[in-house]
């Protein structure tokens, strides 16, 4: 089970780019109106072994809510915005994204899936 933190202010995501400085940071980005974004979000979940990821921090972004937010994760880690996506943070750097049916646990680069 993801125990998600939710991502909700520019600020905010300018602290988890620090936090991704000591610990990889994951940031889902999610529209609760596209059914694709639903099924992804169940899969990752159901997937989830925080015993394989236990650094791996999770943070849920509500797309809708908050657009400024998600603005600002495509300007500052110089990533394509879709919907859904999962980024990987590490040291300040998007080192790993991925979007719509691709996202899946077992996705996630072997080094952080080994890092604990």
């Amino acid at each position: 089970m993801i125990h998600w933190n939710a991502l909700t202010s520019v600020e905010q995501l300018d602290q988890i780019l620090q936090e991704s400085m000591q610990h990889p940071v994951l940031i889902y980005k999610h529209s609760n109106t596209c059914s694709i974004s639903h099924m992804a979000q169940s899969r990752l979940e159901r997937q989830w072994q925080a015993e394989v990821v236990p650094t791996l921090k999770p943070y849920f972004l509500d797309l809708l809510r908050h657009r400024d937010v998600s603005k600002a994760v495509a300007e500052r880690l110089g990533v394509r915005h879709e919907s859904p996506q999962v980024l990987l943070v590490q040291d300040g750097k998007c080192v790993y994204d991925e979007s719509h049916m691709g996202i899946r646990f077992d996705a996630l680069p072997e080094s952080v899936r080994l890092s604990h």
